[in-house]
């Protein structure tokens, strides 16, 4: 058994806690184990597991998921000025986030190589700044006056370029492989609407009734890649 250590500053212990809930399904299957400890500063998460290159893959690719998701949405939502409702704004910074997701994951997985621990603050403030310049170059080119209408636009084009398709049964979103998705838990705020667009989906399969907000959404923003059945 290994312990590997990851932690983060206690104001993102929410992240940490996603990190656990993550893995812990993993763990178990591998005889492992995982404690949280909360402090003062940090939030800690103690693993004790073998170390091989299947679990390497599964903890740095939720690792990513932190940083391209929780930390993106954070710089985003202070940085990027537009004259957009907060709803709005929400789904927009969703969008941009989906737009470059596995990109932005690919990148953050290579500067991961930080075993036996990872202070994914230490990993965002000093071998990101590369990345932090792109987020700040696609913050740069939105315009302030960025509309509601350029925001259904934009989200039209995503969804033709993609070729995922999620399933939405009551507020739960499903992957193609049924598995729920949970990213919108690193933006703040459990949400259908910013789950489906953090799903980057190209084919919305609705999967009996939906809430009436979120058939709304998808009349607004996926007309014509929504399935009801």
């Amino acid at each position: 058994m290994e312990e590997i250590v990851v932690s983060d500053g206690s104001a993102r212990s929410s992240f940490i806690t996603y990190l656990y809930g993550s893995l812990m399904e993993g763990l178990r299957g591998r005889n492992g184990q995982g404690d949280l400890l909360f402090t003062e500063d940090r939030c800690v998460l103690r693993l004790h597991t073998a170390w091989d290159t299947q679990f390497e893959r599964l903890l740095y690719d939720k690792v990513s998921e932190i940083l391209a998701v929780g930390y993106k949405y954070a710089f985003f939502k202070e940085k990027l000025k537009v004259a957009l409702p907060a709803r709005e704004k929400r789904l927009l910074i969703a969008a941009l986030i989906a737009a470059d997701l596995e990109g932005d994951k690919g990148y953050i997985h290579s500067k991961l190589n930080l075993f036996p621990e990872i202070c994914i603050d230490g990993v965002y403030n000093f071998r990101l700044n590369s990345l932090r310049e792109k987020w700040q170059r696609i913050i740069d080119f939105v315009p302030s006056a960025f509309s509601v209408t350029d925001l259904k636009q934009f989200c039209a084009f995503l969804a033709g370029e993609s070729r995922h398709k999620i399933y939405v049964q009551g507020k739960t979103v499903f992957a193609e492989n049924f598995r729920p998705l949970r990213l919108s838990r690193l933006t703040g705020e459990e949400s259908t609407e910013v789950e489906i667009m953090l799903s980057d989906a190209g084919l919305v399969y609705c999967l009996g009734e939906v809430p009436e907000g979120v058939f709304d959404f998808l009349q607004k923003y996926y007309a014509e890649r929504t399935v009801f059945s």
